[in-house]
C-alpha cells in the first residue's frame, strides 16, 4: 500500500441560476499521473477512485486531503469502481481482464478473472442487481456477472458487438446498459444473460452512460449529440433534452437522491445539473482546462466527479 499526502483542496463558490442557491465546489489533488477515471463515495466517509494509469485504487480522506493508493495487481488498469452491498469496493479492471474486490476493513484485494473465452473484454462499469449479483460491461462486446457468494464469473457476447459502456440497476432490480459504439441501450435478462436492445430516439446519438432515477426512469448521456435522453421502460417512450450550446460531448450521467440529473459536458469543461421538473440546466465549470470528467457518483448533499485530465477529484455540495 502506498501512502501519499497531497496538497489541500481549493474551494470556489458557484451561484446557481434562478433562486438564490449557492453550491460549494471543492477540488482535491490526487497522485500526479493517476488519471482518475471513476469515483465512488465510500461508506466510511472517504472517497474511492480508480487510478487507471497507475494500476491502483485511490482512497481520499476529504477531511485532511490525504491520499492512499492500493496496488491492484500486475498489469492492472482499473476503469470503474462502485460500493457493493458488502461495503467493499468493486472494480472493473481492463488491464487484468477481471473484476477486483477491495475490502477496506481487512485491506485485502481479491481478483475474479473473466472466462478465458472472453479475453480482452475492455471492462468498463459495474452494478449490483437486487439479489447481490454484480453485472458488468466490456467495450469489446461483452456483458457478464459475478456471484460474490461463489466467485463464479460468467460472460456473454453482447448484441451488435463492441460498445457496452455504462450500466445501472433500477429500484425493482432490472439491469440496463448503454452501448456507445452499438448505439442502443439494452435490458439484461438476469436469469439467462440475454440482452434485449432498445433503439435510441434517433440514430447516431452514442449512448455512453446510463442511470436510473427513483421511479425506474432511465437517464442516458448521448455523447455524439450533446443531449440527455430519458427512457420510460413501462411506456416505452423517449424524451430528449439538449445541453446548452452543446453539439456533442455529453459523457457522464448520475441521478442524485432528489432525482436531479448530473451530467458532464466536455466541450463546456463543466458539470451540469438538470432539473426534470423545471427542465432547467445549471452549469458548474471547472477552474482548470480539460477537466474531462468521465463519471460521477454521489451521496446525500454531495456530488463527486473524477477530473481525469487534471488529476483531481471534485465535489459539489449544496
Amino acid at each position: 500500500m502506498i501512502h501519499i499526502r497531497v496538497a489541500a483542496f481549493a474551494v470556489m463558490v458557484a451561484i446557481a441560476a434562478g433562486p438564490a442557491m449557492a453550491a460549494q465546489i471543492s477540488y482535491f489533488d490526487v497522485v500526479k499521473g493517476a488519471h482518475p477515471h471513476d469515483v465512488a463515495p465510500a461508506p466510511d466517509g472517504t472517497v474511492w477512485y480508480t487510478a487507471q494509469h497507475q494500476g491502483a485504487l485511490g482512497v481520499l480522506d476529504p477531511k485532511t486531503g490525504a491520499v492512499t493508493q492500493v496496488p491492484l495487481g500486475k498489469d492492472s488498469a482499473p476503469h470503474g469502481v462502485i460500493v457493493g452491498p458488502d461495503h467493499a469496493a468493486w472494480i472493473t479492471d481492463g488491464g487484468q481482464n477481471a473484476i477486483v474486490r477491495y475490502d477496506a476493513a481487512s485491506k485485502t484485494v481479491k481478483v475474479f478473472p473473466l472466462p478465458k473465452d472472453h479475453a480482452n473484454a475492455n471492462l468498463n462499469t459495474a452494478t449490483f442487481d437486487g439479489k447481490g449479483i454484480l453485472w458488468f460491461t466490456g467495450q469489446n462486446g461483452v456483458h457478464g456477472r459475478v456471484d460474490p457468494a461463489t466467485g463464479k464469473v460468467e460472460a456473454w457476447k453482447s448484441p451488435k458487438g463492441v460498445g457496452p459502456y455504462g450500466i445501472t440497476t433500477t429500484p425493482n432490480g432490472d439491469v440496463w446498459y448503454a452501448s456507445l459504439a452499438g448505439d442502443h441501450i439494452a435490458k439484461i435478462d438476469t436469469v439467462s444473460g440475454d440482452a434485449l436492445m432498445i433503439q435510441p430516439p434517433k440514430a447516431g446519438v452514442g449512448p455512453r452512460r446510463i442511470w436510473s432515477d427513483s421511479k425506474g426512469l432511465l437517464w442516458v448521456s448521448f455523447w455524439n449529440s450533446g443531449e440527455v435522453g430519458r427512457y420510460d421502460p413501462l411506456a416505452r417512450t423517449w424524451r430528449v433534452w439538449k445541453l446548452p450550446d452543446a453539439d456533442n460531448g455529453c459523457y457522464a450521467v448520475f441521478v442524485d437522491d432528489k432525482d436531479k440529473v448530473w451530467l458532464s459536458d466536455w466541450n463546456a469543461n463543466a458539470i451540469v445539473r438538470f432539473d426534470p421538473v423545471t427542465e432547467k440546466f445549471e452549469r458548474f465549470p471547472s477552474n482548470r482546462r480539460r477537466a474531462d470528467v468521465r463519471q460521477m457518483l454521489g451521496r446525500p448533499g454531495e456530488m463527486w466527479g473524477a477530473e481525469s485530465g487534471t488529476d483531481r477529484l471534485v465535489v459539489i455540495r449544496d
